[in-house]
């Protein structure tokens, strides 16, 4: 594993990355305006549900597929849409997806081709001397951390109490990321019908803070 390597991975998987994913909530805005998520403990388990049976899980795998090659990367990317569950949780993907390409294309890496996210960083992401389980879990990481922080922001979550409750899924983290670089593509499914249907709700929420 090369430093320079993983500095660059943390980098692309940083808030400050210009994919803008702060604007994005998964859905979470919905859980959270109908009171379902109230407190720290009711974000802990929202977002352990979807590390474990939803987007994380299934996008990790997919990110991983397209970095080991398993598939073309236009298959992969057919993919990746239809496993989005609604309209704007596609237009999440894609939109971060295409400014991650076009952010790394800028900065002479892959080929600036707009693509779901975890296509993208998985494509990217071959040219990294990392190990497949760091990549994985650093992704699942940063993929945690935006949601918290949208919690953090819209609850409103003390920054201690976000902080703990991200500390709390890093156990889930570490599991799913095991499960992600055994599993292969064949090993995709989701089971969080909550978190998708909050994602449907959120299109016709009168106020609205997040684009997802």
């Amino acid at each position: 594993m090369k430093d320079a390597d993983l500095l660059k991975l943390v980098q692309w998987l940083s808030p400050a990355f210009p994919v803008s994913s702060y604007a994005y909530s998964h859905g979470l805005e919905t859980e959270i305006a109908q009171g379902r998520v109230r407190r720290a403990g009711d974000l802990a388990d929202w977002v352990a549900a979807v590390l474990s049976a939803g987007a994380g899980r299934s996008d990790a795998i997919v990110m991983l597929a397209a970095l080991r090659g398993e598939a073309e990367a236009e298959a992969l990317a057919d993919l990746a849409r239809a496993l989005a569950g609604s309209r704007e949780r596609l237009e999440e993907t894609e939109a971060q997806g295409r400014a991650l390409a076009e952010t790394l294309a800028a900065l002479g890496a892959g080929d600036g081709v707009a693509r779901p996210y975890p296509v993208a960083l998985g494509l990217a992401a071959r040219g990294l001397d990392l190990p497949e389980g760091v990549v994985a879990r650093l992704y699942l990481q940063a993929f945690a951390g935006a949601l918290v922080s949208a919690a953090v922001r819209f609850v409103p979550l003390g920054q201690a109490e976000g902080q703990k409750v991200l500390a709390l899924m890093h156990p889930v983290i570490e599991r799913v990321a095991a499960e992600a670089v055994a599993a292969g593509l064949e090993g995709i499914g989701t089971a969080v019908f909550g978190a998708d249907l909050a994602a449907m709700a959120h299109e016709g929420l009168e106020v609205r803070i997040f684009r997802t």
